[in-house]
């Protein structure tokens, strides 16, 4: 209140007060400092007593680009930035009252007056953004946006903690699920953030059917709907899961195997002489070499297929050569019979004509 009144009655009636007083009142509006806190204010600007007020200045400059914590410099430090503030503005009082308490200089009072700082603004939304400030008080508000979250996952996490702080396992547990879904929260947004972007480029739209509906493929309540319609999706557009490709690649290979293998029997003939025996023999040989690789394939066929029951068994050597034997043995079987039938449909057309000759002169009247 004193210092109010007394700066009212200076300002109200400048002209009765002696000018001697002036520089003290100076002082006292001013917010005076003692001699000491003068010193440590010129150390902080790095210059001695006595100085020019354009020494002030460029001093200033120098150390705020040095410590502004918007500044690329690696000793930027907010703590000191204020501390050379603050030094400033005392060296800058102290100049002014010096001015102002030798005569002939009060027409130079204006140029010693504290003028607003060139990064004072910067101070503002704790120096976070660039730009105007509207921008950086959105960007403000979208920092203060992420510290509340993170400081919400950091909450939950420590909850989680405390209350299994018992067990180390479930500890380790927990932490890993927060971790889990930290990285699965960070994963959607990044396909969302991917999938928007492609759509806004228009990666999208050389797609057939664009625009329209999904059609309902299957209407069996067994099945997931979206997960058919997936599937569906997939193969129209000519791609296949790895496991089915294999399985029809295994499936076609055993069934070469086999008609090969039936058709080397069928030229050796019935019964096999030495040479054809040994020839059987290299046959089999082989059936088994390529046996052992289609078992290759049936095992990397069941690592990656996502049923259980899907998977496949090896192929056996010795049961597939019992299968082409009784195939072979059908197929004799089936010629032999089919012989048979011709050779007797021969002989009724040959004595046809007899037998029906005989009968009918049995029924002719004498």
């Amino acid at each position: 209140m004193l210092s109010n009144n007394m700066g009212h009655c200076f300002m109200g009636r400048g002209a009765m007060i002696p000018r001697k007083l002036k520089p003290f009142l100076c002082r006292m509006l001013s917010g005076y400092k003692s001699k000491n806190d003068v010193k440590d204010s010129y150390k902080i600007l790095e210059l001695e007593e006595g100085c020019s007020p354009d020494d002030v200045r460029s001093s200033y400059r120098n150390l705020a680009k040095k410590y502004h914590p918007d500044s690329s410099s690696g000793m930027a430090d907010s703590k000191a930035f204020i501390k050379v503030e603050e030094a400033y503005r005392v060296v800058l009082s102290d100049l002014s009252a010096k001015q102002k308490s030798e005569p002939g200089e009060e027409e130079e009072e204006e140029q010693f007056k504290p003028k607003s700082l060139q990064h004072r603004h910067y101070l503002s939304f704790e120096g976070v953004g660039i730009g105007t400030p509207s921008q950086r008080e959105k960007q403000y508000m979208q920092f203060r946006v992420d510290r509340a979250t993170e400081q919400v996952l950091q909450y939950r996490q420590q909850r989680l903690e405390s209350r299994h702080a018992g067990s180390h396992l479930s500890l380790a547990e927990d932490v890993r699920h927060s971790k889990k879904v930290k990285i699965t929260q960070a994963v959607e947004r990044l396909v969302e953030d991917l999938i928007q972007e492609s759509m806004a480029k228009g990666d999208f739209d050389n797609l057939s059917g664009k625009g329209k509906p999904l059609q309902k493929f299957s209407d069996s309540p067994h099945i997931d709907p979206m997960t058919h319609n997936l599937n569906r999706i997939l193969i129209d557009n000519g791609y296949q899961p790895e496991w089915i490709l294999l399985q029809k690649e295994i499936r076609e290979t055993i069934e070469r195997l086999r008609k090969s293998v039936v058709a080397a029997r069928r030229k050796l003939g019935e019964p096999m002489t030495l040479p054809e025996q040994k020839q059987w023999g290299r046959v089999c040989e082989q059936l088994a070499e390529d046996i052992r690789k289609l078992n290759k394939r049936v095992d990397d066929f069941n690592l990656v297929v996502p049923i259980l029951s899907r998977q496949m068994v090896h192929f056996s050597t010795d049961k597939e050569i019992l299968r082409a034997r009784k195939t072979y043995e059908a197929v004799l079987e089936k010629v032999s019979d089919s012989g048979t039938k011709e050779s007797e449909g021969e002989k009724g057309k040959r004595f046809g004509w007899k037998s029906s000759l005989l009968k009918w002169l049995k029924l002719t009247p004498k």
